[in-house]
């Protein structure tokens, strides 16, 4: 990864560099959302502004941070504004008043940056950033390695007309979901389904500091072999963004917190293609994931860690073993 950031950066003009790079302890590392630019103005150096060579680059640190399907996904998510650009201008089309001045879809309208200087050693860490993608990753001496919050949205959650229509960019969080949410029985959809009524958003949204919520639903513990599995299947889509060794880490570390007792929640209706809400919650990590926008057809979806978003718990652990005068 170090490597990655370090050609990335060499291959930018002094201009770019500066305008790409930030102090690690900067306020920026931890400015961050997933909506659209026009209503949350970002820093960074967007794919735009590079050359073929520099998005190669760009693209290879992103590779670096998340597995083959973790970076289709998001290339896919970044290449589906286009889609959505056209959608939303054929919208406008068709009404009477269109409503305000159209957002700018653009799929190259996605920001790099790096905070601190990327060493095999040393602290640092980077982040890609624009709509419905936001992807933050701390190297705490050179070895410790956290990725959070890890954002993934998709407008519209399935392409239901043109050349691209069926196509669901993050399906598998939906499917893995409700395939969790059907195998229960009446007494155990009691617990899991909080509302009939699905939030408008999740919860957390772009908060830098978060809580667990409650209730947490239905808990592992009371789940039975097959539904456990559907539980674990669910987690994975989400682990499997990342990076093999970020994968495992959040693996381990769920698993020491202890497995039974994450809880799955849901809101809203059970029936697809309409408006629901889940969350998978233990004791270190949260998962929301919302599909209410569009009348249900727009999805939010992130992975936070209660004390490893932006590598709080591994730098405070560097911090006590560092020696001081």
């Amino acid at each position: 990864m170090a490597s990655a950031a370090t050609k990335f950066l060499g291959s930018l003009t002094p201009e770019q560099r500066q305008q790409a790079s930030f102090a690690f302890n900067s306020d920026e590392r931890t400015h961050w959302h997933f909506i659209p630019t026009e209503t949350f103005p970002r820093k960074g150096l967007t794919i735009k502004e590079m050359n073929e060579s520099q998005r190669k680059l760009a693209h290879d640190l992103l590779k670096a941070g998340l597995s083959q399907r973790g970076y289709l996904t998001a290339s896919s998510i970044m290449d589906l504004e286009t889609v959505l650009g056209a959608l939303e201008t054929a919208q406008r089309t068709t009404e009477r008043s269109p409503r305000g001045a159209p957002l700018v879809r653009d799929s190259e309208k996605y920001f790099f940056s790096v905070f601190g200087t990327p060493s095999a050693r040393d602290t640092w860490g980077w982040r890609v950033e624009g709509h419905h993608v936001s992807l933050h990753f701390t190297v705490v001496n050179g070895t410790l390695t956290s990725a959070g919050p890890s954002f993934f949205g998709s407008n519209p959650a399935e392409v239901r007309e043109g050349p691209k229509k069926g196509l669901r960019i993050l399906g598998a969080e939906e499917d893995a979901a409700r395939a969790l949410l059907q195998s229960l029985d009446a007494g155990q959809q009691a617990k899991a389904i909080l509302d009939t009524k699905a939030p408008n958003d999740m919860l957390t949204m772009a908060n830098v500091d978060i809580k667990p919520l409650s209730p947490m639903g239905i808990t592992a513990d009371t789940l039975n072999a097959n539904q456990r599995e559907l539980l674990t299947k669910l987690i994975d889509v989400y682990i499997g963004y990342m990076a093999s060794d970020i994968a495992a880490d959040r693996t381990a570390k769920l698993k020491k917190a202890g497995v039974e007792k994450i809880g799955f929640a849901w809101a809203g209706e059970t029936e697809r293609g309409k408006k629901h809400y889940y969350r998978v919650q233990g004791p270190t990590f949260l998962i929301e994931y919302d599909n209410t926008q569009n009348d249900g057809n727009h999805i939010h979806s992130v992975w936070r860690d209660f004390d490893g978003d932006f590598g709080r718990d591994l730098l405070r652990e560097h911090v006590k073993s560092t020696p001081h005068p």
